[in-house]
């Protein structure tokens, strides 16, 4: 991948260390490390410092569950849902309950400096607001159903993620889980 790769490897590294320490606790001289990066490169491949690696990272975090999403969604909307969550699941459960959603860190925390990191946060909860629903849509959920299940996934989602973190369970998940199949399969036999 020739130079671009050690920028790569400092974006994943940034979004690895966001989704388990947040984003005010973790320093570009950390982030270096983490991704064993000189720190001189951080600057390098991140003129904006701190507040560019950020949105990156979030926009990296956001593709990668988008891909993971959209692949999951090709079977189905029930199908794809089950999967998805079975998925961040296996993030919590293998993270030993350490690791959430570095999009939802920025959104949470807020950084002083990170104007752009949350307009980037935003657009990925849109993203996946509307794979979610266009999924919906195909398989005969209607167009307002399609967008407050879809929002609903999402919020439900982050929100059971970060409850997983801090009960040390899956519990949580698994309880939001059920109820989101149950709220998708009605909007798909509503209509």
């Amino acid at each position: 991948m020739g130079s671009t790769e050690p920028r790569q490897r400092i974006v994943a590294g940034a979004a690895d260390m966001m989704r388990r320490r947040g984003v005010n606790a973790t320093s570009v001289r950390e982030l270096a490390k983490h991704a064993k990066a000189p720190l001189g490169s951080t600057y390098h491949y991140f003129p904006g410092g701190k507040q560019q690696l950020v949105t990156e990272a979030v926009r990296f975090a956001g593709d990668v569950v988008a891909r993971a999403l959209a692949e999951e969604l090709s079977a189905g909307p029930v199908e794809g849902l089950r999967a998805f969550l079975a998925w961040w699941r296996g993030v919590v459960a293998k993270s030993d309950f350490t690791a959430g959603c570095p999009v939802l860190a920025v959104s949470v925390e807020e950084p002083a400096d990170g104007a752009t990191a949350l307009v980037a946060a935003a657009e990925v909860f849109t993203r996946w607001e509307s794979l979610l629903a266009d999924s919906l849509r195909q398989h005969g959920a209607g167009e307002r159903e399609a967008d407050q299940v879809a929002t609903l996934t999402v919020a439900a989602v982050e929100g059971a993620v970060a409850m997983c973190r801090a009960k040390r369970s899956t519990e949580p998940l698994d309880r939001v889980a059920v109820r989101l199949e149950a709220v998708v399969v009605q909007a798909l036999v509503e209509r």
